[in-house]
Parts: C-alpha cells; structure tokens; sequence
C-alpha cells in the first residue's frame, strides 16, 4: 500500500483510509465479527488510517474498533475520530455541541472506549454557528499541546472558515465528500486547502454505494439504513443516478475492472494530498475496493469518465434539506 501525507503537517498514512461508520450506525445492520475480520484485513494490507466517530452507535464504533486494534501495535494505526453529534437512546439527534468544556469531555469517553491515551486526528464533525471555529481550533490546540491530540482536521466547512480556522492552529487534514457525483469542492474548497497545505480525506467516495455497480433500483432498505431518505437514491432521481452507473459500468468492463474500483480510482488520481475513505464492511468489498490502489487510470480513461458523468451530472442533492443546512462547505 502507497501512502500519503496529509497536508504539510499531518501524519503520513495509508494512500486508502477505511470508514467505520457503516460497521454500528446508519447502514442497516452489521455484522460485529465480520466488521472485526474486516478491519484485521485492511490492517494486514497496509491500511494505516481508521477513520470513526463517537457518535456512531452512540460509542459502539469506538469499542468495535478497540476490540479490533486488541493485541496489534497502537502505532501501526492513525485513529481519526469525529466529535460533537449529539445523539439519544433511540438513535436520534439532538444538534451539535462543540463547546470548549463538550469537546473536552468527549476526548475523555473517547479515550476511555479505545482504551489508548492519545487520538492521532481530532476533528469536529460539524460545526455550530453558536461557537466560533477560532473557539474550536483553540481548544483542539490546548489537548495538542497536552498531548492528548496529535493532528487537527476538519469536517465540511468552507474556504473561508478554513482560512480562519488554519490561522489559529495549522489544519491537518479536512473530511469532505468527494466522489465523481459530488464534487463541489472543487471550485473553491480544494484550492484554498491546497495553498495552506490542508490535505483531504474523501469520504462517500462510492456516495454511499450509490456508484459502487452493486446498488439496483428495486433494493430494499433497512428501517435503520439512512439512505432510503436522500434525495439521490429516491424516484426519478435514483433512476438518472443509476443511469451514470451504467455508463461508467462501460469503462470499467473495458478495462476489466468493477465499477467500484473505476470511481476510487478516479478519486485516487485527483492528486497526492487526496486519501480516499472505503466503507467496506465486508472482507469481499474491502478487497474490491482495495484493488483500486494498483489501477492506473489513463489520460484517456479519465477523458471517458468525465464524458460519461461530467460534474453536476448527479440527480439531488447529497443529504435531505434539514441535514444540507448544517454543512458549511456547501455555503455560498
């Protein structure tokens, strides 16, 4: 496995990440010991960085991926960790808090459940118009200099609350969706990320299986599998999705390779200070996807890709409304 530097600061990690979150939250069901399987395996091939959340499964994520690191080499692992979701017993949400005094006591549980005295990446997930990003890095600032906190990064904000974030503390990485269907970062984003030496780890770089070449128009989704409520797997819109899906599906057969593969791919070649977060859940997706690493995509393949789904070409927007409003990144 290559690895990469995250920005000009940030640790030097794995060219591909892994996503815990589908592992305990928001995709349905999962399997625990198939999770585990999957993270020795992506641990074996090389895989450095394991990106989770507290809020996901309301702390279940973290345990998982405590038991899964049991008995290996804690150095071997760049543990990122989302904060500040606000969650109740029955799943729901209830806001973010991102309060100096909350971030503090949500490193302490978070220490506490990966049983490990330090988080390598510590980010917040959102971001709350009530506390300014200058108040949030600062804090984040005081556990780097405690050494509870080795990086700082960022999850979907925008150019300019980059800007303001950097100057307070340097930013080691920002966590946005980036996949051949979301690419609004593009314009803005990307660019200032790149001139303060920000790297960025892609997540939805499948935009959560939708373009992975397995999701079909009559699937059936859980009670607890969040997707059944965006707007792109929905009506017309999931049917002109899947429609892009089929057009990449050419490419992909014509190289001989999954379509899965094709579009990590195509986030891979987008440049050096770009890591793509997998998803898998599974040993068999995580080795398809894992395939992607070793798929030299050529001029004229990437011309292809772009003529088959050219930016802008996906049907609604990537979270409902409500959720869409708490995205800084996505602000004009």
């Amino acid at each position: 496995m290559d690895t990469r530097t995250l920005g000009t600061t940030g640790p030097a990690v794995s060219a591909l990440g892994l996503g815990l979150m589908g592992m305990s939250d928001l995709y349905g069901a999962a399997d625990e010991a198939e999770s585990i399987a999957t993270i020795h395996a992506a641990l074996d091939a090389g895989v450095t960085l394991l990106d989770t959340g507290d809020f996901y499964g309301m702390g279940h994520n973290e345990l998982l991926l405590r038991e899964a690191l049991r008995g290996r080499n804690r150095e071997d692992a760049v543990i990122s960790v989302k904060f500040g979701a606000l969650r109740d017993a029955d799943g729901g949400w209830n806001g973010i808090d991102v309060r100096p005094a909350a971030i503090k006591n949500f490193l302490a549980y978070t220490l506490r459940r990966l049983g490990t005295d330090h988080v390598d990446i510590y980010r917040p997930a959102r971001l709350s118009p009530e506390v300014p990003v200058e108040d949030v890095v600062g804090t984040l600032a005081e556990l780097v200099d405690a050494g509870y906190v080795r990086h700082i990064g960022l999850s979907e904000v925008g150019a300019e609350t980059l800007r303001r974030a950097h100057a307070v503390h340097p930013i080691a990485d920002l966590q946005i969706e980036y996949s051949l269907i979301s690419r609004t970062l593009e314009a803005g984003i990307l660019p200032v990320a790149r001139e303060l030496g920000v790297g960025i780890t892609a997540y939805g770089v499948l935009s959560r299986g939708l373009i992975s070449g397995h999701w079909t128009a009559n699937r059936q989704t859980a009670g607890t599998d969040f997707r059944a409520h965006l707007p792109r797997f929905t009506g017309e819109n999931l049917d002109r999705n899947l429609a892009l899906v089929d057009a990449l599906r050419a490419i992909a057969e014509a190289r001989g390779v999954t379509v899965a593969q094709i579009a990590i791919a195509w986030v891979l070649s987008r440049g050096g200070d770009i890591v793509p977060l997998i998803g898998a859940r599974r040993r068999d997706r995580l080795s398809e996807a894992l395939g992607a690493a070793e798929l030299a995509l050529t001029g004229a393949d990437l011309a292809a890709i772009e003529a088959a789904v050219p930016a802008g070409a996906a049907a609604g927007t990537r979270y409902d409304e409500a959720q869409m409003a708490h995205l800084d990144s996505e602000r004009a």
